[in-house]
C-alpha cells in the first residue's frame, strides 16, 4: 500500500481480522519500507498482515541496520512471515553503462544483503527490460544481466532466500524464459504480475503461462483497465482472476501470493473479492 492508515475510525471494523484471517494467512501485502517503519507496522501486527517490504527509494542508503532489525524483530515477536521486493526505479541490471551496472548491482546487493535479517520467504525483482531500447543490443544486455543475477543468486543462496524474476515492462515471456534457462540449477522462479500483463503486455496469462509455467512460484495480484498500471482492487479492472485460479487449482499448483493494492480503499474491497469469488479455496 502507498498510504499509510492514519486515524481513520473505519479500519478497525473494515479491516475484521477474523473475517479475512484464512485470506491474510495465504498472502503477503505490499508495503513500502518506510511506511510499514513510520506508520504501516501498528496496522499489519494488529491484523496479522504479512507484508511484502517495498526497498524503493532512499531507505537502502539512508536507513542503518538497526531501523531494519527493528521492524524484523517486530514481525518475528508476532509471527508473521515477509517477503522483500528489491528496488527497480531508475535500475538497470543489464547495463552496458558499466557505472550504471555497478550503482544498480550495489543498491541491489544492499537489499540482498537484508536477507539475513528479514528472513523472507522470497526477494522479488525486476529485470529492467525494455524492448524498444534493450533489443539492439541485446546480447550485451543478457551478458550484463547473467553476471547481475548470478552474483545476487549466490548473495541469496547463504540465507537459502529464493529470488523470484517478475514481468514488467515485457511483452513476451521469451526474455524470461531466456534467463531461467541460462540460470538452471539456481533458486530461481517466476512472479507473474497479472496488473503489468494487463496493461504493458497486453497478452493473455495463457500466452505467458504455457512457456513459463514450470518456473511459476509467486503471483503479484492486482488490477487495471488495460490502459496503465493502476493497481486498483481485484475485480475492478478487467483482468480474468477466477479463470487464473481455476488453472492453478486444476494443476495442484501453490505459488506464494502478494497483494498489490496502493491505498487501504484497495485493500479493503481485494480482500472482500477474494471472499465472493472464492479464489483461495483449494
Amino acid at each position: 500500500m502507498s498510504n499509510s492508515p492514519g486515524a481513520d475510525p473505519d479500519d478497525a471494523n473494515r479491516m475484521d481480522s477474523a473475517r479475512f484471517a484464512d485470506i491474510t494467512a495465504q498472502c503477503f501485502i505490499n508495503a513500502p519500507f518506510d511506511q510499514l517503519r513510520d506508520d504501516l507496522l501498528p496496522l499489519f501486527l494488529a491484523h496479522g498482515l504479512r507484508p511484502e517490504i517495498g526497498l524503493e527509494g532512499d531507505c537502502l542508503w539512508n536507513d542503518d541496520t538497526a531501523a531494519f532489525q527493528a521492524v524484523a524483530d517486530r514481525l518475528r515477536e508476532s509471527g508473521l512471515a515477509c517477503t522483500l521486493h528489491a528496488p527497480f526505479n531508475d535500475l538497470a541490471p543489464g547495463a552496458v553503462d558499466p557505472r550504471i551496472r555497478e550503482i544498480t548491482r550495489e543498491k541491489l546487493r544492499r537489499a540482498f544483503a537484508l536477507a539475513e535479517i528479514f528472513q523472507p520467504r522470497a526477494i522479488i525483482c525486476h529485470l529492467g527490460y525494455e524492448e524498444h531500447k534493450h533489443s539492439y543490443k541485446f546480447k550485451e544486455w543478457l551478458g550484463h544481466s547473467l553476471d547481475t543475477w548470478n552474483e545476487l543468486l549466490d548473495l541469496a543462496e547463504k540465507t537459502g532466500t529464493p529470488v523470484m524474476l517478475e514481468n514488467t515492462y515485457e511483452t513476451s515471456p521469451e526474455i524470461h524464459r531466456i534467463l531461467f534457462s541460462e540460470l538452471a540449477g539456481r533458486n530461481l522462479g517466476f512472479c507473474l504480475d497479472v496488473g503489468h500483463l494487463t496493461a504493458y503486455a497486453r497478452s493473455t496469462w495463457q500466452v505467458f503461462l504455457a512457456t513459463l509455467l514450470p518456473w511459476l512460484r509467486h503471483l503479484h495480484l492486482h488490477d487495471n483497465r488495460g490502459e496503465r498500471d493502476e493497481h486498483i482492487a481485484i475485480g475492478k479492472g478487467c483482468f480474468p482472476f477466477q479463470e487464473l485460479f481455476a488453472f492453478l487449482r486444476q494443476h495442484q499448483l501453490h505459488p506464494l501470493i502478494t497483494l498489490e493494492p496502493h491505498s487501504k480503499e484497495d485493500l479493503w474491497q481485494s480482500l472482500e473479492a477474494i471472499r465472493a469469488m472464492d479464489l483461495f479455496s483449494s
